[in-house]
């Protein structure tokens, strides 16, 4: 017993269980007030047709005294007296004494004034034993004839009292049938609440623990619950996304820093072990090399992590992506062609995504570097290819080189941290480029995508980045 009482105390803490009473205790206060209503109106308008009938018979008996005299009166209130649920039928001399009809007596005065009796009154029938309080009670229209007598119609109350009486018995079984009803419904529904809040707060437990793969459950319903968990789930992916992250980036700076930091101590030590001024020069000259090189490699992780954590340095707004494309274009074309490779543009003009500029300028800048640093000379062909153009409801900006390009099944690793396919490091660079790239477009909700650049050659397939940018809607 203890045990249910306590069950049924958490139930009525759920949320769900307070709306659920809140609604009967409304539904059932209206259900109530609706019915008193209508059988209040449908006793009104019995009342009205009653008193419409009696009054129409009344002047019917009337007339027929008129046309028929005191012995065809006789015959009809005999003949209609007689008659399953008739009415009451009284004639009385002016003093009020009762002459004839169906009723053995009435509730005195009655029959002094004339015209419709505005109060209900006690009667009694032949052969009825009721007594007192316990008699039936009527409404009734009073006429005069001509003679002086006076003819009573009336009616019994027990037509409209036996549909009240019905219509509250119907309201207490409907209202006690929907109150069961609805402790049923507050049950089940409370208990499933508990059974999710139980299993919710179990997964909570396992992710406190330090399981960051565990995930809410849903039910796949779409109530509030589902949708809570569904935003408690995509932020716990983000959370264990950025944990990863934390973690290779520990790992990869253990091992892709530890060769620079060993060549600047070799350096430093080669330096301390002699030699003469233009060879310490030397050496301090490739020391400052390796620790820009450092300084740039932390930067672009610090820009990454910042990217990912949602911590840009700007707001988010329209940006002309034309532009940057365009100044982007000028900028690192004269370096391309230093190197001796072809570069061609193809970018539309008046093209506005909502990003952030200096990351998008940032980005393309990194893609552009590394199709410079991978591109080679292929048959006359562009070496370097910049396009922007629309495509259905997306902006595609995209980099295309003529390089050796990167294997299929390798297009996922390449934008990971540190990862370089140069397995000999003979080209300058981090590992980092396409991962701030990869960054960037998640941030602006949008997509890398990668692509050989002729796929239909064996060597020199080349590499086509692109940067997928939702439209700017208007």
């Amino acid at each position: 017993m203890q045990r249910l009482l306590g069950r049924l105390t958490a139930l009525y803490r759920t949320t769900a269980v307070r709306l659920s009473a809140v609604y009967l205790l409304l539904f059932a206060a209206c259900a109530a007030v609706l019915v008193f209503y209508v059988s209040s109106m449908s006793e009104g308008l019995l009342q009205q047709q009653m008193r419409e009938a009696v009054g129409q018979e009344a002047e019917q008996i009337e007339r027929i005294f008129d046309n028929n005299g005191m012995n065809g009166l006789l015959r009809t209130l005999e003949r209609r007296a007689r008659q399953p649920g008739a009415n009451l039928y009284i004639i009385a001399s002016p003093t009020g004494e009762v002459l004839a009809g169906n009723v053995a007596s009435i509730q005195p005065g009655v029959l002094d004034t004339e015209g419709w009796t505005e109060t209900p009154f006690r009667y009694q029938r032949y052969q009825e034993e009721t007594r007192g309080t316990n008699r039936p009670m009527a409404y009734a229209q009073v006429n005069v004839l001509s003679n002086g007598l006076r003819i009573l119609v009336g009616r019994d109350l027990g037509e409209p009292e036996n549909f009240r009486k019905l219509v509250r018995q119907a309201l207490m079984v409907a209202l006690g049938v929907m109150g069961v009803g609805a402790l049923a419904i507050w049950y089940l529904i409370g208990r499933n609440a508990l059974k999710r809040m139980d299993r919710m707060s179990d997964a909570s437990q396992r992710i406190m623990a330090g399981d960051l793969s565990q995930r809410l459950p849903t039910s796949g319903s779409g109530d509030e619950f589902d949708r809570l968990s569904e935003s408690l789930n995509t932020m716990l992916g983000r959370i264990e996304k950025l944990g990863e992250g934390l973690k290779q980036v520990s790992d990869n700076i253990a091992h892709d820093l530890k060769t620079p930091l060993t060549r600047l101590r070799n350096k430093a030590e080669a330096a301390l072990a002699g030699g003469d001024g233009a060879d310490h020069r030397a050496a301090l000259e490739e020391m400052i090399g390796e620790s820009d090189q450092l300084i740039r490699t932390f930067n672009a992780l610090l820009m990454i992590s910042r990217v990912e954590a949602g911590q840009a340095p700007a707001e988010m707004s329209a940006v002309d992506i034309s532009g940057i494309a365009h100044d982007s274009a000028e900028l690192y074309e004269p370096v391309a062609e230093d190197c001796g490779l072809k570069f061609t543009t193809d970018i539309a003009d008046g093209i506005e995504v909502k990003g952030n500029r200096e990351l998008v300028g940032q980005a393309l800048g990194n893609l552009i570097d590394n199709a410079i640093k991978y591109a080679e000379g292929s048959g006359g062909e562009p070496d370097i290819r910049i396009s922007l153009a629309r495509r259905d409801n997306e902006v595609v900006l995209a980099v295309a080189d003529s390089g050796p390009g990167v294997p299929e099944d390798k297009y996922g690793d390449v934008v990971e941290r540190f990862v370089r396919l140069d397995a000999s490091r003979s080209k300058p660079g981090t590992g980092l480029g396409l991962s701030l790239v990869g960054a960037v477009m998640e941030m602006h909700h949008g997509r890398l995508e990668l692509d050989a650049t002729h796929p239909d050659r064996e060597n020199n397939r080349g590499l086509t980045v692109r940067m997928v940018f939702p439209v700017l809607p208007d």
